[in-house]
């Protein structure tokens, strides 16, 4: 059973690792096609592609097809989740 606390931590856990917060920089202004990305965080194709699935599944970040490419985007409410997150960011009580 995950508990609201579990939640919390897994989702602090998901921005916890450099790169996956070096992407979450790149897309705080604008979308950004993979290959953005990639051109601006130097890790392989195969790392990167890693990074941004943990991302996704923790609903941080939101994927659209266009053609061949993938955008992504972070989550209209990803600032506030991860705020949320904090001890006394009105997440919930701590267990």
């Amino acid at each position: 059973m995950t508990t609201a606390r579990d939640s919390r931590i897994e989702l602090l856990q998901a921005v916890a690792d450099p790169v996956r917060w070096a992407v979450l920089e790149e897309l705080r202004d604008a979308a950004r096609c993979v290959c953005d990305i990639r051109e601006r965080i130097p890790v392989p194709a195969n790392l990167l592609s890693y990074h941004l699935k943990v991302l996704r599944d923790a609903g941080l970040v939101t994927a659209t097809r266009r053609g061949r490419w993938i955008d992504y985007a972070l989550a209209d409410d990803a600032v506030a989740r991860m705020r949320a997150a904090l001890p006394g960011g009105g997440g919930g009580a701590s267990a």
